[in-house]
């Protein structure tokens, strides 16, 4: 009879315990890897969603696990994103943690992080910066930046007219995370919206304050009866002007007669001051530099406006002008008009007429008036 001697050594006993025991944890389900956290509260806001337009770009995540000095931030941006406008840099970006901002370089020596770009790849690298977890990590790139100028541009043709592109977080940090922003064809609104314009001329009774000065007749928006005038005793009547409009660009009024404040003898009523067009001024009595040798100093008539923004506040307080053939601006604005906000939707304009005792005889003197009133769309 032969016996068959086997001596196990200790080391060989250890190591069949082992696979003995993985084989009953295996056998029951047990079953563990090391792996990484996913980054919470992930995002990124971008500034225009258009196809081909330059966006700056606002990234945000929470980092579960914390960021160790010497570890890298990597930010993967899909195909079709386009940094070589400018190009973007590490001076087009701006990092801060829980809210503090971070020192940025071209590269991590000396400095708290570094960031660069390659291809569709950014990469922050610490330095000496780091971050706790449930930190708030913000990523900013483009104008948004403290001293950013250039920006990232859009994938220029989305499919069917929108589509999503992904963002990845990732580096040797131990959290990742994955995203997606849309780019979105634009919308074309269009709308129409009629012109509108109402001028209109209003009466004025007697009494009434034009421009410093108290009205002695009664219009109405179609004439302005002076009645008989007597020798230095002025005579002054108004009328009310009033624009509704919505033109951009405002509107102007203007005023011209068709001739004369003439009499059928020929006679005539000259304009204020003398018959010389000159720009508005202080009333005079046409007693002041009376000849008897020149008709042109013995009447005369003239119009105020109470526009204050019109050219510069030409008018001024109590200031007169002539009454001519040529156009002359009495009201205007540079936007659009109510029709009753002083200024910009309605205003006063004055006319007076005084005479001496050698104005020519007549129970005829007439003239027309014509406002034109011209928007600006």
């Amino acid at each position: 009879m032969f016996v068959l001697t086997n001596n196990v050594s200790a080391a060989q006993k250890a190591i069949a315990t082992l696979l003995a025991t993985a084989l009953v944890m295996w056998s029951i389900g047990y079953f563990a890897i090391a792996e990484a956290a996913n980054v919470t509260s992930f995002s990124d806001l971008i500034t225009d969603s258009a196809p081909g337009a330059a966006a700056d770009h606002t990234i945000t995540f929470t980092t579960p696990t914390g960021i160790s000095a010497g570890e890298t931030i990597t930010v993967t941006f899909e195909a079709g994103f386009d940094f070589t406008n400018g190009p973007v840099a590490f001076g087009d970006m701006d990092l801060s943690i829980a809210a503090a901002d971070q020192t940025l370089a071209a590269a991590p020596a000396g400095a708290t992080w570094g960031a660069v770009v390659a291809g569709q790849v950014v990469t922050f690298t610490s330095g000496s910066g780091t971050a706790s977890p449930g930190d708030i990590i913000e990523i900013q790139i483009g104008t948004n930046a403290a001293s950013g100028v250039n920006q990232i541009v859009n994938p220029s043709s989305p499919t069917g007219g929108n589509q999503s592109y992904e963002i990845d977080i990732a580096g040797t940090m131990t959290d990742i995370g994955h995203t997606r922003i849309v780019i979105l064809d634009t919308v074309l609104v269009t709308a129409q919206v009629n012109t509108t314009f109402d001028f209109t001329v209003y009466d004025n009774g007697t009494g009434e304050d034009v421009n410093g000065e108290t009205t002695t007749i009664t219009t109405s928006s179609t004439t302005i009866p002076f009645g008989t005038l007597s020798a230095l005793s002025p005579e002054i009547g108004s009328q009310d002007l009033t624009v509704s409009t919505n033109a951009i660009n405002g509107f102007v009024v203007t005023v011209e007669t068709d001739q004369s404040l003439l009499s059928s003898t020929g006679a005539d009523i000259d304009n204020f001051k003398d018959d010389v067009i000159a720009a508005p001024a202080a009333w005079e009595s046409p007693s002041v530099g009376i000849s008897i040798l020149d008709e042109k100093t013995w009447g005369h008539w003239g119009l105020t406006s109470e526009d204050s923004d019109l050219n510069g506040d030409e008018f001024g307080a109590n200031l007169w002008a002539g009454v001519t053939s040529t156009p002359r601006q009495v009201f205007s604005h540079n936007g659009p008009a109510d029709g009753v906000t002083v200024d910009k939707g309605s205003t006063t304009v004055g006319y007076q007429v005084e005479i001496s005792a050698l104005q020519e005889a007549g129970d005829d003197y007439s003239t027309t008036l014509t406002y034109i009133a011209t928007p600006t769309f």
